[in-house]
């Protein structure tokens, strides 16, 4: 049974006493799952940082014999990552919230259309694409995080991967993470460039004065301060605790302004951290390991084998080379070196590999697409297979949504909102909302297509096609359809330019009718008058 430390009051954030404590509760609940992460860490991503103390260039890879986890964990954030926010597309809409009139939505919603393409031109010019791949690494743990912060001018927007191992997290009274802390070992004399208006303690500031340029670990920390109501307000504080020390504290007011976007792949009630698909492996990972492991040793002694001797003092065993040309003397009482037959087979090891693989591999979602080297599959079946990847990872694709997708993009409508360079009310839900159109999210909107379409398909069989035009409104049915396509609201006329639209069409049909109407009469008396020719 772990005791907690009693969490402080939330009204006092500026003092250190309280950051301290708040902090040590949060390290105590983060140092239950440190051996969980670190075992996951070790067998299929070795090359990521560690929870625990290494030196630079140690060798991590010695619980590691077979590369399944290692592979399938690298295709598993590809995987997402080009499912969710895959790279130089579109993967989310701003529309017109529910708050805003039913006449305006359409003008709103070509201004938002506009703005869209603006902010994904900025995350496209930015490093979103590389660092959200690294976030999805530690998602295949459990949790990623995202750092967001304003950039220059060439790049309004800078991103960071926040490795778990750096993270520690909190909830608040919603159950939601609402404290991160962030450590960091700096070289002293970054501090100031990092955070400027820092405050440097007196020791630290000595030896900068006396050229000994020291790295200092700091803490960086942001909290939702809940003192204020109805309005999203956070504190940052960055902190040391060798020397104990406050450098600097700063707000941040408004929706999107919390600079860190955590998010979870699953959670368990009451827990912080997330769980995700690797820790659901990791069984089949270590077995894996183990097969490969003693296949190998059944290997070593295939090939250099195991034998015996007869202790007659000729023989030493420490001088025994087993090479070709070698000659080993023995006595002519004895037996010499003799073979041991080993004691059976392990053929069966192939049977195991092959489950375990299978197992790892779809616990990561990397087998939806099927063997490259069968019959490829035909466009159908991959729609049905895509399908069938988000309604496995629905709840965890609706999660993300929450957690990654919408706190992201406000965040970064917050940033340009700051700087200037666009000017649109907030992303509520109400005023705004994000509209995911990401491949994940359009295998849904397939879904509903082909629904409808089996809809229209029926009636028409059933009880003919002039009912399907009596029964459905073919304007709202189009619209429909241009939504689930994720066709641009600018391209859609509004209701008012298709009355014009086919008042204008009625009209050049009824002109074309007057006129073949005209040429028919003028052409009546020319044909009376005639004369009818004799015989």
């Amino acid at each position: 049974m772990v005791a907690l430390i009693p969490q402080p009051i939330l009204k006092d954030m500026s003092n250190l006493d309280t950051m301290l404590a708040r902090y040590k509760r949060a390290e105590s609940i983060k140092e239950l799952w440190r051996p969980t992460f670190e075992e996951c860490y070790e067998y299929s991503m070795p090359a990521r940082e560690s929870f625990y103390p290494t030196s630079a260039g140690q060798s991590k890879t010695d619980k590691i014999f077979d590369e399944t986890a290692v592979v399938g964990v690298q295709e598993f954030a590809s995987r997402l990552q080009a499912g969710i926010v895959p790279n130089f597309a579109r993967w989310a809409e701003l529309i017109s919230g529910s708050e805003v009139p039913q006449e305006q939505r359409k003008d709103t919603n070509a201004d938002l259309d506009e703005v869209t393409n603006y902010i994904f031109e900025m995350l496209q010019n930015s490093n979103f694409a590389q660092e959200v791949h690294e976030s999805f690494l530690d998602l295949a743990v459990g949790t990623g995080a995202l750092l967001i912060e304003e950039g220059d001018a060439i790049r309004p927007i800078r991103f960071t991967a926040v490795p778990l191992s750096r993270l520690t997290l909190d909830t608040g009274p919603n159950d939601v993470i609402d404290t991160t802390y962030r450590t960091r070992k700096i070289k002293a004399s970054n501090i100031k460039l990092i955070y400027p208006k820092a405050v440097l303690p007196a020791e630290i500031q000595r030896q900068l004065d006396n050229g000994n340029d020291l790295f200092v670990q700091i803490i960086e920390c942001v909290s939702r301060n809940y003192t204020v109501p109805n309005v999203e307000q956070y504190d940052m504080t960055v902190f040391g605790t060798n020397p104990q020390h406050i450098y600097e504290q700063k707000k941040f007011v408004g929706e999107g302004s919390n600079p860190y976007v955590v998010f979870r792949w699953s959670k368990a009630a009451g827990e912080v951290y997330g769980r995700g698909p690797l820790l659901n492996s990791m069984p089949a990972i270590k077995t894996c390991n183990l097969v490969i492991e003693m296949i190998l040793e059944n290997a070593q002694m295939s090939i250099s084998g195991m034998y015996q001797i007869e202790d007659d003092g000729i023989i030493n065993v420490d001088t025994i080379q087993l090479l070709p040309g070698t000659i080993i003397p023995r006595s002519p009482s004895s037996r010499g070196l003799e073979p041991i037959t080993p004691a059976g087979r392990f053929d069966v090891a192939d049977l195991v590999l092959k489950d375990m693989r299978t197992n790892i591999k779809r616990a990561l979602y990397n087998e939806m697409l099927g063997d490259p080297n069968t019959t490829p599959m035909s466009a159908t079946e991959v729609a049905e297979r895509m399908a069938d990847l988000s309604r496995q990872i629905g709840s965890s694709f609706g999660r993300l949504q929450a957690e990654m997708v919408t706190p992201l993009l406000q965040r970064v409508i917050h940033i340009l909102k700051k700087q200037g360079r666009i000017d649109i009310p907030t992303v509520n839900g109400r005023e705004i909302k994000v509209l995911s159109t990401s491949p994940l999210a359009q295998a849904q909107a397939n879904q509903d297509i082909s629904g409808f379409n089996r809809f229209l398909e029926l009636i028409g069989a059933r009880f003919g096609p002039q009912l399907v035009n009596i029964l459905v409104d073919n304007n709202e049915a189009t619209k429909f359809l241009a939504e689930k396509f994720g066709i641009p609201a600018r391209l859609i006329r509004s209701k008012e330019q298709m009355n014009q639209a086919i008042a204008e069409i009625t009209t050049a049909v009824q002109q074309q009718q007057q006129m073949q109407q005209g040429l028919q009469q003028g052409e009546a008396p020319a044909d009376e008058g005639q004369e009818t020719p004799t015989g």
